[in-house]
């Protein structure tokens, strides 16, 4: 086939990233963007012809014309074979250089007018002398770089045409796309001899340099000591291109020494550290090994801050950050000065047995039976409704003592590895949660907040909540093992605090490790405090308006708390401010004003008619067979209207409302209470003979039950009814 160029003929263009073709050479490419695939078919479709040119940089996948070399190559299309990920690998063969004079269209691929370029054909004693000079480098080259083939050297010798030589050399030998594409633009034969003659003396000068740096390790060391071989070899490589980046692994054997880990944690660190240096850099377990040994020396083994154990600091932090919780925060208190007072023990009062070793980096001894009784200090469980200041409580006391902060979620998790880490065999294996929070703390002794630990889940990949009785008892945390890590790691300086929203939920194993501490949630009057002093102020902030821009009087907000929520928290009403301050914000943003105050006439405005009414609004007058329930659930507390209905029949007892085994349980026992004290409560004592009774639970449709009858505080059903 006539490689000619047609004159006024456009041509599929197709850019290459960082690839040459040369005329006259055969090259396998992998076509994967979709303009080039639509240029790849429709030069299929025409005469199976079109210009490959290469990208100025490689990096760019949507190239313009600006971002092409002007110089190409005419090629011819041969096999084209479809890969499992949607990409072209197709084969062409180089015809003529040619020169790109005009971009057609651009979509949905690029078309081109091409003119050849005439060649400077070089002859001569100058042309002979250099093509047996380029073949005499590459037979040196080929001798010295074992992955040249044997066969490409007698190719080489059999080339008679300079340029085709140039070409073939530079196809296959020059490793730069730059300088490939300075080696095509160059027309002149003879130039381009001399251009592949000086690239190719270059890469001789490395491979030579490679081999004086083989040459120089292999005379100093005995045949016989291979690992001191490699491990000298190396150092020479890294000698050589010191001033490229320095040594990583040195950096490393430094970070190793100015960690303070013990003994045996560094001695286990220093193996990894060599096995990474004998192993080959493209190796895909130098990157495990790296990424094992980056975890360890990334946590804080040494660091730790001073606890700031002054009650009357943590009284006013937490009066600051909290309203009402009178209680629990006397509780909290509590809990610092004993921190306080066990602190000052463990300093002051030396333990028979306990000479913990001062040299840095000396293995730990476990602690004292003193020293663990010391620190064996309630573990606190915050539990209560959503919204009602857990997390934020933990936030407080770790401000008030001057700890890191970390709080870590538990809800979902249902893989013990989440606790303990995945061993390193498993791909993508990570320490557990624990050790990820020990290193985002950056010390010893933070306070870590394991939030909603009821939410806990257990299948066939283990039992989290098993794994955390390691975790929370100062018996045995100071030796706990992360899979991953596969090194104790002490955990006995850690404060851990927990919360949940159901206290039912949690194993009882783990229940018996925690003091639980009940957030029941508040009242009317403590949520009219909270809005005007946090909430209130805190969304005025995060809308962008001034202090005072919007005001509410209390009368709106109780009205607001009793009409459009209904929680034992203040996340709702905390929502509902922010509606009223985005409606705000828009009226401030167009002029209409620059301050907004609530009213009775205008709350409509922006809250709606409200949804919720008083629960014993709801109920309407007292009337008999109507009682009251009384429900506790984890979002708060629910008053259940309990309809009864008596009717002619013979005994029989109808429940309704989706009850649950427990509930049914308590209406059954009610009914039996009923008939045992028939006297005292003036009823005929043989009224089920002859009367069939209805019970039914209508509040919200929704299943409902009791506690399970382990979990009762006492022998009182948790569904008996407050006659009203």
């Amino acid at each position: 086939m006539s490689s000619d160029v047609p004159r006024g003929k456009e041509f599929p263009l197709l850019p290459l990233k960082n690839v040459v073709v040369f005329p006259r050479t055969l090259v396998t490419l992998t076509v994967g963007r979709p303009r080039s695939i639509r240029a790849l078919e429709e030069a299929l479709v025409r005469d199976r012809r079109l210009v490959v040119a290469t990208q100025r940089a490689g990096q760019s996948d949507e190239p313009e014309a600006e971002d092409i070399y002007d110089t190409g190559t005419l090629v011819e299309v041969g096999q084209v074979q479809r890969q499992a990920d949607g990409n072209l690998q197709v084969s062409v063969e180089g015809l003529r250089r040619v020169r790109v004079e005009s971009y057609g269209q651009s979509e949905p691929f690029f078309t081109v007018q091409v003119n050849d370029v005439a060649e400077h054909m070089g002859s001569g004693p100058v042309v002979d002398a250099l093509m047996r000079h380029l073949v005499d480098l590459f037979s040196r080259y080929a001798a010295m770089n074992s992955k040249v083939p044997a066969e490409a050297v007698e190719t080489v010798r059999a080339v008679r045409h300079p340029g085709y030589l140039a070409d073939l050399l530079a196809a296959h030998v020059v490793p730069d796309a730059h300088e490939r594409q300075a080696v095509l633009e160059q027309l002149d034969h003879t130039a381009r001899l001399e251009h592949v003659g000086a690239v190719l003396t270059g890469e001789l000068d490395v491979l030579e340099l490679d081999q004086r740096i083989r040459n120089k390790v292999r005379s100093q060391i005995d045949k016989n000591q291979r690992e001191f071989y490699l491990r000298e070899q190396l150092k020479a490589i890294h000698d050589e291109l010191a001033g490229e980046g320095g040594n990583e692994l040195t950096e490393l054997r430094d970070k190793l020494e100015a960690a303070g880990l013990p003994d045996d944690a560094a001695a286990k660190v220093r193996k990894e550290i060599n096995r990474l240096e004998r192993m080959p850099s493209a190796s895909p377990e130098g990157t495990v090994i790296r990424n094992y040994i980056d975890w360890i020396l990334a946590l804080p083994w040494t660091e730790r801050t001073t606890d700031v154990l002054d009650t009357a600091v943590a009284q006013r932090v937490l009066d600051e950050d909290h309203y009402g919780l009178d209680k629990i925060k006397e509780r909290i208190l509590e809990f610092l000065a004993v921190r306080q007072l066990t602190q000052t023990a463990l300093q002051t009062g030396p333990a028979a047995g306990d000479a913990e070793s001062a040299g840095k980096g000396a293995n730990p001894p476990p602690p004292s039976e003193r020293k663990r009784r010391l620190l064996k200090g309630p573990l606190l469980c915050f539990v209560g409704p959503p919204g009602v200041g857990k997390t934020s409580l933990g936030q407080s006391i770790a401000d008030s003592m001057g700890r890191h902060f970390v709080r870590i979620a538990l809800g979902g998790v249902h893989d013990e590895a989440e606790i303990r880490g995945h061993r390193r065999t498993y791909v993508g294996a990570m320490p557990g949660r624990i050790i990820q929070g020990m290193k985002t703390a950056g010390t010893r002794n933070p306070l870590i907040l394991l939030d909603e630990i009821d939410k806990l889940a257990s299948d066939y990949r283990g039992d989290p909540a098993s794994a955390l009785l390691e975790v929370l008892d100062p018996e045995q945390n100071w030796n706990f093992n992360d899979h991953y890590m596969d090194l104790p790691y002490d955990l006995s300086e850690v404060l851990f605090i927990t919360t949940a929203n159901n206290l039912q939920a949690i194993p009882r194993p783990l229940r018996d490790r925690m003091e639980i501490i009940e957030l029941s949630g508040y009242t009317e009057d403590e949520k009219v405090q909270i809005a005007r002093r946090y909430l209130l102020p805190r969304q005025l902030q995060a809308h962008g308006l001034a202090p005072g821009a919007v005001e509410i009087p209390e009368k709106m907000l109780r009205l607001i708390i009793h009409t459009h929520t209904r929680e034992a928290g203040v996340r709702d009403l905390e929502r509902k401010l922010a509606a009223i301050c985005r409606k705000a914000a828009r009226r401030v943003v167009l002029g209409r004003t620059t301050r907004v105050r609530v009213t009775l006439h205008n709350l409509a405005e922006f809250l709606g008619p409200g949804r919720l009414a008083g629960e014993l609004e709801l109920l309407g007058p007292g009337q008999v067979g109507v009682a009251l329930g009384l429900a506790w659930t984890e979002h708060g507390g629910e008053l259940l209207p309990v309809e009864v209905a008596t009717m002619p029949g013979h005994g029989n007892l109808t429940i309704t409302g989706r009850l649950g085994d427990v509930m049914q349980e308590s209406a059954r026992a009610a009914l039996s209470y009923a008939r045992s004290r028939a006297g005292a409560l003036h009823i005929d004592p043989d009224f089920q003979e002859k009367t069939d009774l209805h019970i039914h639970l209508p509040e919200g449709a929704i299943p409902k039950d009791g506690p399970p009858p382990w979990c009762r505080p006492s022998p009182v059903s948790p569904c008996a009814m407050i006659p009203r």
